[in-house]
């Protein structure tokens, strides 16, 4: 019973903040370059390529956000296999056709300098290959390890909003200078979220 009670508070936040990402993903609908982030950004959408990768990375990863209802559902999975099926490899062609690499580019020009940089682009590396590993072991059928790199891959997914929410957090309680703050969460946000996918897979090996 606590479990699904604590199950269900997850995913009631998990709608919350998909919800609050949306509506910072609708403030460059219609687009627009003078809009929230893209407003620090002015050297950037001048480069011919940034403002078609940002509006890639942008509408696409709110989407990975749903497939993770899809994905980690027993109750869908169970009883309707082909929504599960269909949206695991939505999830995958999305994210490695254009949600990562466009990351990897965003995050190339990321502010902070080059600690925040590396952060980025190292996010990204990870969540190529957590996914890739994800649909490598479906495809041979290994269903545990695929569950694995899928928690892996989500939890990375998570860090657009964990990373926010850091932020939050951060500035609230300490204050710290604009650039400060965004070197720190470049890092928490999704080395917290990592960290946390491998508590779930070790209690979940330890349960089987």
């Amino acid at each position: 019973m606590k479990s699904k009670v604590l199950n269900g508070l997850l995913l009631i936040g998990l709608a919350y903040f998909s919800y609050l990402l949306l509506l910072i993903s609708l403030q460059y609908v219609p687009f627009r370059v003078d809009a929230a982030f893209l407003r620090i950004k002015t050297d950037e959408v001048k480069l011919p390529y940034y403002v078609p990768f940002f509006k890639a990375h942008v509408f696409t990863s709110f989407f990975l956000l749903l497939a993770g209802f899809t994905q980690f559902s027993n109750w869908i999975r169970k009883h309707y296999q082909n929504v599960h099926r269909y949206m695991g490899w939505s999830y995958i062609t999305i994210l490695l056709l254009i949600s990562a690499p466009s990351g990897l580019v965003l995050g190339y020009h990321a502010n902070g300098g080059w600690t925040s940089q590396f952060a980025f682009i190292l996010l990204g590396i990870l969540w190529i290959y957590t996914t890739t590993q994800a649909l490598r072991f479906a495809l041979q059928k290994q269903w545990t390890i695929h569950r694995n790199f899928m928690i892996r891959s989500y939890a990375l997914t998570l860090s657009a909003i964990s990373l926010r929410l850091f932020k939050w957090i951060i500035v609230a309680v300490w204050h710290p200078l604009p650039m400060d703050t965004y070197r720190i969460v470049a890092w928490l946000g999704w080395v917290v979220n990592i960290a946390i996918a491998e508590i779930i897979i070790y209690k979940k090996s330890q349960v089987n």
